[in-house]
């Protein structure tokens, strides 16, 4: 018997995402114009897009966290994210989910985002 806490259903806690869905990269584009009010830095490179799911009828479905559950704009980053992925051509339509399980921490962040905001 191993020491090591399981997760309830085998699954891991942020879902892998649909890499090899065609419009996975265009997706991804979309969501970095997304940027967080409080960081100049988009929300894709500091880590909050934890999932997306593109089904086979190009529906996205895009699983996403925040800084800080108390952030400002906690109620707008959905619909922003929304925004930016819906007019993608080839996009059926955007389901943007919220959650803080597990909670961001600056371990998610890219490379990019911690050389611009000088963590490296």
């Amino acid at each position: 018997m191993n020491d090591h806490a399981e997760p309830v259903e085998g699954a891991p806690l942020i879902k892998p995402s649909t890499t090899d869905h065609p419009l996975y990269d265009s997706v991804v584009e979309a969501c970095r114009t997304v940027y967080d009010p409080e960081i100049p830095v988009n929300i894709y490179d500091l880590g909050l897009v934890y999932t997306i799911e593109i089904s086979p009828e190009n529906a996205v479905d895009i699983t996403m966290t925040l800084t800080a559950p108390g952030c400002p704009v906690a109620g707008e980053m959905p619909g922003w994210v929304a925004d930016a992925v819906e007019p993608l051509p080839g996009v059926k339509q955007v389901d943007v989910k919220m959650t803080f399980d597990p909670p961001w921490g600056m371990e998610m962040m890219s490379d990019e985002a911690r050389l611009e905001l000088g963590f490296m």
